[in-house]
């Protein structure tokens, strides 16, 4: 039986493009996640009022809905990309300077940093090694999210700490669940932009870092 060597190619050239495809997305991801922290280091030092935060964030998903879509073919996508990261790393700042001033602020924010690496490493690992399709997921995911934003926006008003603290923690499960959506993804060939890749992992990270904070500001805190 002779060996089907045009499939055999095709499927070596689609390995070849998800490995391209994911080492690009990881080395942009720790460029990036540098580039934030360097920015949330700035405004530490600086040190902006608490609106600092609304405005970048705003501003920041400007870019990701009506800019990068039309640059993420480019290098042109790269640039907006760090513009976003930077934009969130820096509306940081507000938060963080919060937390430093608390007598074990800085031990929370490092404990924050440390759960945030290990849920990322250990999820990517998880879908790296296994190469599972989470794909599944897609739907229930975007599901919960709306229904987290819909809580959020009600908790404006209601101003409920108990809701506050589920939110984190759902956000906290959702974001896991897109680590393992969004890599499986990239491994099985369902996402071939790094640029995409790359801000969708980030997203991911910086909510889990977020919610970790407010999870161990309550349960961590002296006060």
């Amino acid at each position: 039986m002779q060996p089907n060597y045009q499939t055999m190619t095709q499927t070596g050239d689609l390995a070849q493009v998800r490995n391209k495809v994911l080492k690009n997305t990881y080395t942009l991801l720790s460029m990036t996640l540098l580039f934030s922290a360097l920015a949330a280091g700035i405004s530490i030092a600086i040190n902006p009022p608490h609106f600092t935060s609304l405005v970048t964030s705003i501003s920041a998903l400007l870019l990701m809905w009506f800019v990068l879509p039309k640059t993420a073919n480019s290098g042109a996508g790269v640039l907006v990309v760090f513009a976003v990261t930077g934009l969130l790393g820096f509306g940081l700042g507000p938060l963080l300077n919060a937390y430093l001033h608390t007598a074990n602020g800085s031990q929370i924010i490092m404990t924050s940093l440390g759960g945030t690496g290990i849920i990322f490493l250990a999820l990517s690992a998880y879908a790296l090694a296994t190469r599972r399709d989470f794909s599944f997921m897609g739907g229930m995911l975007m599901v919960g999210m709306i229904v987290v934003v819909i809580a959020a926006l009600a908790n404006i008003f209601l101003e409920m700490p108990a809701l506050s603290l589920t939110i984190s923690a759902v956000v906290i499960l959702l974001m896991s669940g897109f680590i393992l959506y969004d890599t499986s993804r990239i491994v099985n060939g369902g996402e071939t932009n790094y640029i995409m890749a790359t801000i969708g992992l980030y997203l991911s990270i910086y909510n889990i870092f977020v919610s970790l904070l407010q999870l161990l500001g309550v349960f961590g805190g002296d006060d």
